[in-house]
Parts: structure tokens; sequence; C-alpha cells
């Protein structure tokens, strides 16, 4: 008799060579999708696998038959071997028509890995990481397919590459232009470097749309921040020349454009537009908050933490006004313009589209398996949603180490915010350029997954963990952007803050540091005290009913709580002085 596992990979063997399988036990079952029929089976045949167990060395001579339940699973209907044109069940229902054998192969592979993991899930030890992180998990349902757009093409890559550089090597002529070859040479290098990453970097925690796109991006944030490493160890004004080889544009002074000035909303000066403050305001920047705070929402899924930091930057700018002039706005633009309509809209709508999301169920089924064109163009829209959904739950107050990773995290955040500023700042770039928005689309795509793997590092309980890579890039590109602004103009950042802003922020920081000392150690010190003072009223008062008179004698409070020996031999002897108290009633 072979074991379970055996009868299911012979099976499935089968199931490759001829189309024989359009059911699991009953007729009643043909609805079901090939991939939910073969991971039934093979979940409920792995489920009846003999575990090893002591005795196993004492029954290596005998060969354990399968239990009832996968006899049961692997008896074939009548639907799996009737032609075509006449598969039914005994009542003369018709089954559907068994799928082609490409399917079954397709979906033998997920669905037995899947089976695999619903029989290792169900007999788990149920770890406390685990059932936290099934309960904010969401499920997800895979048929398994892997077609031509999953697979790794680094064979492919490889012949093209290779191919690109016999051409320019052989067919092309060089030209004589230094400039002109350094740069094509320096593009090349940094293209070739990216293939590499894209077919053989490790793969993080996202895979939608595809796992090689966010591979791409981590060799992005490499090929960055080896630019900024080099940037700073230039010289000032060598640094802010080499940006000319990339736009023959920058190294040159740029204004900063004061956004305060009049603050007034209604100017009844101006006849012809006494609300001009008001549009003069609206420039290309307004849908620019807007969107960006939705997609950090969307990275750091907490409404608190977004708002934390939304109404910090605004504080910020308003302590840094005199070191850069553009963070000197009028009052109703930080907090109507930005904080409220801005900052608060883009918050409401990433909440509402991470509610969409945890509700949402992620059933994927292959593209060629869709019957309807319908059904693919919304398969297709879908590709670009998470794979799977998880929620995240900072809860910064629950432990001094979560505590001060969410400080972190919010301190990164604002760096990056201001890097923003700073850089244009020191290296001489116009707001506009194509450059700063390209800085802002890479920390779009980085952001979320170093979030996630930041996330994870923070709920992993293993003693020895590692942080992910791309968390690892982002938090170094965000040091060497300081670095440099620190190197470039030391003069401006060194300027000193006002009185009455250094007092706010030197009050600020007290009462966050008062309320750490006081949640994490004199709280936690002031419930243990209680605690030991109730367990000793507590043994006071058994001593009392011990005594029979409902008071503790003065050797009772001379000795206090005794050893744990006379404790014992008193609660031992309770038992008997309640008979003897009964005996004499």
């Amino acid at each position: 008799m072979l074991r379970p596992t055996q009868q299911l990979k012979l099976i499935l063997s089968l199931g490759s060579q001829a189309p024989v399988f359009g059911t699991l036990s009953t007729p009643s079952h043909c609805h079901l999708e090939p991939s939910r029929r073969l991971e039934e089976l093979a979940a409920g045949l792995l489920a009846t696998e003999p575990r090893p167990s002591r005795l196993a060395a004492q029954d290596q001579g005998r060969q354990r038959p399968a239990c009832p339940a996968a006899r049961r699973a692997l008896r074939v209907p009548q639907c799996f071997t009737a032609p075509p044109h006449s598969r039914g069940d005994p009542a003369g229902r018709l089954c559907d028509p068994c799928p082609p054998p490409a399917t079954w192969r397709a979906a033998q592979a997920g669905a037995m890995r899947k089976a695999e993991r619903r029989v290792a899930g169900g007999s788990g030890s149920g770890s406390p990481l685990l059932e936290g992180r099934r309960s904010t998990e969401s499920e997800v349902y895979d048929d398994g397919t892997n077609t031509f757009f999953w697979r790794a093409h680094t064979l492919t890559v490889l012949f093209i590459l290779t191919c690109s550089l016999g051409y320019v090597t052989l067919l092309e002529e060089t030209p004589q232009d230094t400039a002109y070859n350094t740069k094509r040479g320096i593009v090349a290098s940094i293209l070739v470097f990216l293939c590499f990453g894209v077919t053989q970097a490790k793969d993080g925690p996202f895979s939608r749309p595809h796992p090689a796109y966010w591979r791409f991006w981590l060799c992005v944030s490499v090929v960055y921040e080896l630019f900024l490493i080099f940037i700073l160890f230039q010289t000032v004004q060598d640094g802010r020349q080499f940006l000319k080889y990339v736009d023959p544009r920058l190294g040159v002074p740029l204004p900063e454009r004061d956004y305060g000035g009049n603050c007034l909303i209604y100017d009844a000066d101006n006849k012809t537009d006494p609300f001009h403050n008001i549009w003069d305001k609206l420039d290309g920047f307004v849908p620019a908050h807007f969107i960006g705070w939705y997609l950090k929402t969307l990275m750091i899924r907490d409404w608190w933490m977004c708002m934390i930091i939304s109404v910090m930057f605004e504080f910020l700018e308003y302590s840094l006004e005199h070191q850069l002039p553009n963070f000197s706005e009028c009052w109703w633009d930080h907090w109507i313009m930005d904080v409220l309509i801005c900052n608060g809209l883009g918050i409401y709508c990433g909440m509402k589209t991470l509610e969409w999301l945890s509700l949402k169920t992620y059933k994927w089924q292959g593209l060629w398996n869709i019957p309807t064109y319908k059904g693919k163009m919304k398969r297709i829209a879908f590709q670009f949603t998470p794979y799977s959904w998880v929620r995240f739950e900072w809860k910064p107050a629950s432990s001094l180490h979560r505590w001060l990773a969410v400080c972190g995290i919010i301190l990164v955040f604002l760096l990056a915010e201001l890097n923003t500023f700073y850089l244009k700042f020191v290296l001489w770039m116009p707001p506009e350029h194509y450059l700063v928005l390209l800085r802002l689309v890479f920390f779009v795509n980085v952001g979320g997954v170093a979030m996630r793997e930041i996330y994870d590092f923070m709920d992993e309980l293993k003693p020895h963990r590692k942080l992910g890579q791309q968390a690892w890039l982002v938090a170094a590109i965000t040091v060497t952007e300081l670095l440099i602004v620190v190197k470039y103009d030391p003069h401006t950042l060194t300027l000193s803050l006002p009185f009455y802003i250094s007092q706010c922020w030197t009050l600020g920081s007290i009462l966050v540091l008062t309320w750490t000392v006081w949640r994490f150690f004199l709280r936690d010190i002031t419930m243990r005290y209680k605690e030991t003072r109730r367990q000793k009223q507590q043994s006071h008062q058994g001593r009392a009913i011990n005594n029979g008179d409902g008071h503790s004698g003065p050797d009772d409070d001379l000795l206090g709580t005794g050893t744990a020996e006379e404790e014992g031999t008193t609660n031992d002897s309770v038992p008997a002085e309640q008979e003897g108290a009964s005996a004499a009633s």
C-alpha cells in the first residue's frame, strides 16, 4: 500500500499526462476550479500522512496503509473516466468538462504548496507571532499559474546584454568626444548593473505588479547612494559644477522664493482681485502635497502617525524659516492649505484606500483561465494592487523598543522631508527641475518597501534579527543627504534658533522625555509596588482568618510574610482547622 503523499504524487503525475481529473470524490464537486480540487485533494492526503514517533524504529518492517479518509479522497468518480460527451453523475446531471492537461500541469505545483502550507498551518505550534500575523494579514487564494510573465529570464537578459555590448564594440565607431564617451560609459555601467540586479537580486516583501519591478528600485537605490557618496567627497564648487554634466542649466545660484509677504486673505486695496494672495500660493506644490500625503498614508498605514508627521513638519518650517526663506509662509498657508486641505485630504483618501484594501478579497487566477474579456481586463487592473494585505499595528506605547522605533521612523521621515528643501538650496537646483521630481518618485517607490521591512523587523521575535535591504538603503541615503547638506553649507545650518523657538523645542523635548520615563520606568515600578502591597495585604487577611478572630496577632505583624515553608504549612493546616470548627459547631 502506498503512502498518502506517494498516492498524491502518482495521481498528479497521471493528471499531467491525460485530462482525467474532473472532481474530488463525488460529482457534486465538479463546479470547483482545477486548482481548488487539487488543493483539497492534496490537503486531505497530507493531513493523513503518518507522522514520525518514538516507535518508528520498531515499525520499519511494516508498511502503514492509508487511512479511510485518504482512500475516500483517492476514489475516482464517474465523471473522471466517462467520455467527454457523457460525463455526468448517477442522477443524470452533467458535470463541467474536464480542463486541458496544460491547466492541470500549471496548477499542480501551486496546489501542492498551498496544501502543505494549510496542513502545516493547522498543525502549527500557535505562537503569538503567527497568531498576530494571522489576525492582521489577509487570506490569499492563488491557483498557482506560472506563466511566461512570471518566469526568471536570466539567460534571455544575458543574451540581449551581450549582443548589445558586442554591437557597440564591433560595429559602432567610437566618437572622439571625451565628455560624451565618459557620460555614455557611466550610463552603460549603470544599465549593466541594473540588468544584473533585476535578474539576480533578492526579492523583497512585495510581488505586485512584478518582483522585478521592486528589484529594479532596489538597484536604483544602490546607484543613488553611490552618486551621493561621490558628491560628498567633492569640494563644494566641484560638486555643484559636476551637476552641469547632468544638465547644463544647473550650477547657477538661484534666488529662493518668499512665500510669506502679504498674508491678507482679502486684500481690500486690490480692487481687481482681492483674493490675489490665495491665487499666488496655489502653485504646483498644492497637488504635490495632496498626492504625497496620500502615498505616505499608504506607506505608514496609521492615521495618528501621519497626522503627527504632518503637524511636526509645519512646526519645523516655523522653526527654520530663518535659515531657508521659502519656509516663511502665512499662517493660513501652514494650517489651512497644508495641514487641513492638502495633507488632511490626502490622509483621509489614503485611509479610505487602506480600508478598501483590507476588506478586498485576494483571489488570484491565471489570465488565460478567465473566460470573459471583462474578467481579463479586471485581472490586468488588479495586477497593480497588492498580492496580499497586512494591517500595520505599530502600538508605540506597548513597549520601550517599539516606542523608540516609532520615534525613529518619525525622525527619519521628517529628515527626508527637510533634505528635499536643503538639497535644492545647497546644490543650486530649482524646485521645478526634473531631478527634484525624480527624487520624489524614487522615495515613493522605495518608501513602501522600507516601511514594510521595518514593520516586519519590529514584529520579528527571533534573537538574531536582520533589517531589510531596502530599509537599510533608505536610512543610509537619508543620512548621506544630511551629510552633504552639512558639508556644502555649514553656515546656514549653524544659524542659531530664535530664543522663543529654542524654548518651545526644549519644553517639548522635556515633555516627551518625561512621558517616556514615566510610562516605561516609573509606571512599571509603581505597578509592581502596588501588586506587592496587595499580595501582602491578602496574606495578612489570610492569617487573620486562620487565627479565628479576624485580626492578626502581634507575632504575625513582627514576622511579616514568613518563609515559603511556613506559608505552606499554614495552608496545609487550613482544612484540618476548618473540619475541627465544623465538628465543634
